[in-house]
């Protein structure tokens, strides 16, 4: 069956009249070629007897126009989402390691943060553990307008062992980790002072953001060739910034993941 175009309207003839309906029902149903809508045509066809090809296409041209209904809807609900200038609070504080003292913004934060003005133009968010192995897990971040339309965001990491936890605790924290970066994605939005602001340069004179955001480029790697790549860019980072201390740890942490992707690839 081919796709149905608007020159469908041209096979309805919009000004037939239905014997079997009273003036009155033929009047509030009129419309014209310059206004009609798929719905309108389907249902003209219907009442002029139309053979089903023809009612075929129709059906598939009104499905087509509803999706790039909802999709300009979504379009609308999203611009004026981001004219809400969302602010994410950093409402946790690292108690130890290299970034002690420093803030971040947890998972429920970020929900805090983005929920209201998401749902005040039709917009809700929700995940699902697309890819869940031993060594390797994937979250998708789904962004839906009541209209129909939604986009998705996905991320992976491998369970974040470090530390103390165990098994689940470690599945668990890539999970959490994985559910706020991807909203983050999906929306557009960043923390006060995260990464780079969005402008593609690496953070200069602040040693414990360079390690932050080459830490979460790290994670997000998903070969070894993306290892290599992002410690790279780190070193020169860690340079300009003159942490040698910070360089060390990061250099340990991204080796060690790439010694894991070459072992796992044997």
């Amino acid at each position: 069956m081919r796709e149905a175009t608007m020159a469908d309207v041209v096979e309805v003839d919009l000004a037939q009249p239905v014997a079997a309906k009273p003036p009155a029902v033929q009047q509030s149903h009129a419309v014209t070629a310059a206004s009609a809508t798929p719905a309108d045509l389907l249902r003209i066809a219907v009442e002029s007897g139309a053979d089903l090809d023809k009612l075929e296409r129709l059906m598939a041209l009104q499905t087509q126009w509803e999706a790039k209904e909802a999709k300009r809807a979504f379009d609308a609900a999203f611009a004026a989402f981001k004219a809400e200038s969302v602010t994410i609070l950093k409402g946790r504080k690292v108690t130890d390691g290299p970034l002690k003292g420093k803030s971040y913004a947890e998972l429920h934060d970020v929900v805090n943060a983005v929920t209201p003005a998401l749902s005040k133009y039709g917009l809700s968010s929700s995940w699902k553990l697309t890819q869940d192995t031993k060594d390797w897990m994937e979250v998708t971040c789904y962004l839906r307008h009541v209209n129909g339309h939604e986009e998705s965001v996905s991320m992976g990491g491998p369970p974040d062992a470090g530390g103390a936890k165990n098994a689940i605790q470690a599945r668990a924290s890539t999970k959490t980790y994985l559910e706020r970066y991807t909203l983050k994605a999906i929306t557009g939005l960043s923390e006060q002072m995260d990464d780079d602001d969005g402008n593609g340069k690496a953070p200069q004179g602040n040693p414990d953001e360079v390690f932050m955001k080459y830490e979460s480029q790290l994670l997000e790697a998903t070969t070894a060739d993306d290892v290599r790549r992002v410690r790279a860019l780190a070193g020169a980072a860690f340079e300009a910034v003159k942490d040698v201390k910070g360089w060390n740890q990061f250099k340990a942490m991204a080796d060690k993941k790439k010694a894991e992707f070459e072992g796992g690839a044997k």
